[in-house]
């Protein structure tokens, strides 16, 4: 198995956890190197704080769009720009997003397909995959941001050999319910470069026969090797 990217999102139920700040001082240890959050869920102050630390652990930084209209969106991009986000995550007005961060040392990887709803959901065909991410990769996209395990028309496998195969050498991230090792291997064999989770590690159905967060994580670790 090639080896993937984990991004640890500090999110449950595809929002900002409340406790964010202490819960990066719990797993300082760890030696995460790709951390994330939601655009929702705490105020910008604490998404700026969060940003900071995260940058101090020497891990990038990862923002993900989730809000449901485009104002939202739009002000989200904004808010990754001011805060110096590494990776900028989600939303789909990617033209509108790329003049944003234009001049900004942040990347974005916009959601290909049709996502909807909240949590967010994935609709669309694997043409309609590969063709979004052909064209996101064109305009400047650093790569994608796949919903892959919450489609809701196509097989999260198929969706990611459509997005690899759109994508060229760009990033392939997939996010959302990836839940088990299993979907792990099938991610980085079908082609994904990296993977979020959050609610898995939190509520500890990742790997439930340990106690602790820090436990999680590294199981998470093991699994990626």
């Amino acid at each position: 198995m090639k080896t993937m990217d984990f991004v640890f999102m500090l999110t449950r139920s595809d929002q900002t956890v409340t406790d964010g700040l202490d819960v990066l001082d719990d797993i300082r240890s760890i030696g995460l190197t790709h951390i994330g959050f939601k655009d929702v869920g705490v105020p910008p102050e604490v998404l700026r704080e969060l940003a900071r630390r995260i940058r101090d652990m020497g891990a990038t930084s990862y923002l993900e769009v989730v809000s449901t209209t485009a104002e939202a969106s739009l002000q989200s991009a904004k808010v990754a720009a001011d805060i110096g986000i590494d990776r900028l995550l989600g939303g789909t007005q990617v033209d509108e997003i790329l003049a944003i961060l234009k001049g900004t040392k942040t990347q974005y990887l916009p959601f290909p397909g049709r996502p909807f709803d909240h949590p967010t959901k994935l609709g669309g065909s694997a043409q309609q995959v590969e063709d979004d991410c052909r064209r996101y990769r064109a305009k400047g996209c650093a790569g994608v941001d796949l919903l892959a395990y919450r489609a809701t028309e196509a097989d999260p496998l198929d969706l990611v050999a459509a997005a690899r195969r759109g994508i060229g050498d760009g990033t392939l991230l997939v996010a959302g319910a990836v839940k088990t090792a299993k979907q792990i291997k099938a991610l980085a064999a079908a082609g994904a470069d990296s993977f979020t989770i959050g609610s898995a590690v939190f509520d500890g159905s990742y790997a439930p026969n340990v106690g602790s967060l820090r436990s999680q994580l590294r199981a998470v670790l093991d699994d990626c090797r």
